[in-house]
């Protein structure tokens, strides 16, 4: 029976699908009702895989829909247009990304993403929140210390207890989400354990990489855009960076790595390594946000907690 791979382009209002193998074009409401249609259409054939692309608020109706009943695969979006481009296709419509993503899924044999619970989904709005307003709480305190008018600086003030409260109200929903998943909370547990990761770092990195604990160490700091890219040409050698990976996760790891280096004897150790060995700084901050990653990753694998290394 013929496997056949769906792509679906995602917008406010409604759904694009198109079935290669057949060249099927059909239309969906981005809505409850629409998701019953599609899942009744995709339900007469096989599918191998369905390949979207995140659309901020639009995707996330559609995955929490799909998730579990069929094999969704999330693409990057500039990996999408780069794919179009390399196949010649310069227009860009909704009918043709869909082609386009349908294609691509079938081109490189995309793999489809493992099921995202509901309790995950949920997690991600929240941190995608609260990031809103840790960003919101820093222009406030920015303003705050250059304006002069006195109405505004009361107006600021006002404000910022208000995000003060709302960051507060979030972060105890969040913990709550993480505290009713036996899996997450015992995660959790592991991941507290580990000198320079605290509780908000914590709650994103269960967030933004729920697959801890399955993962090699290649896996873990590729997904976190963690592993060196070489640029190399001929004789010319150009310095190596990162890039790609999760963004989010990436972050979470910057300030931990920053405490790991005074608190946690192992990173602290490696850390100081570097810098004697000439290392820049910035590497080397980088070199102890993968191991951090690695040593998570490790240690929930083993179901463990940290413990200091006696010499």
């Amino acid at each position: 029976m013929t496997e056949h791979t769906i792509g679906i382009d995602i917008s406010k209002t409604h759904l694009d699908a198109f079935r290669l193998e057949d060249q099927a074009v059909r239309q969906f409401e981005n809505s409850t009702r629409g998701f019953r249609a599609l899942i009744k259409w995709l339900g007469q054939t096989r599918v191998a895989r369905i390949v979207f692309e995140p659309t901020g608020p639009y995707h996330r109706a559609f995955e929490t829909a799909l998730s579990g009943r069929f094999p969704l695969v999330k693409v990057n979006p500039l990996q999408a247009r780069r794919f179009a481009e390399a196949c010649g296709t310069r227009a860009k419509t909704d009918a043709v990304d869909a082609r386009i993503l349908a294609r691509m899924g079938a081109a490189l044999a995309l793999e489809a993403d493992a099921p995202v619970s509901e309790n995950l989904l949920v997690l991600r709005e929240l941190q995608v929140a609260r990031t809103a307003l840790v960003k919101e709480r820093t222009r406030l305190r920015n303003r705050s210390h250059v304006q002069i008018n006195p109405v505004l600086k009361r107006q600021i003030k006002a404000r910022l207890t208000l995000v003060e409260r709302q960051l507060a109200e979030l972060d105890a929903e969040i913990a709550s989400h993480v505290a009713k998943d036996d899996g997450l909370a015992r995660k959790g547990e592991i991941l507290r354990s580990i000198p320079g990761l605290g509780p908000i770092a914590v709650a994103l990195f269960l967030t933004f990489l729920p697959e801890v604990g399955t993962l090699d160490r290649k896996q873990a700091g590729s997904l976190a855009g963690l592993v060196p890219h070489s640029r190399e040409s001929g004789q010319w050698k150009g310095k190596s960076f990162i890039s790609g990976g999760r963004k989010p996760l990436r972050d979470a790891l910057y300030m931990p790595a920053l405490v790991a280096m005074r608190f946690n004897p192992d990173l602290k150790e490696k850390y100081h390594a570097l810098r004697e060995a000439g290392k820049p700084a910035k590497l080397a901050i980088v070199v102890l946000m993968r191991k951090l990653l690695e040593m998570a990753n490790a240690l929930v694998k083993a179901d463990r907690v940290w413990v200091e290394r006696h010499t």
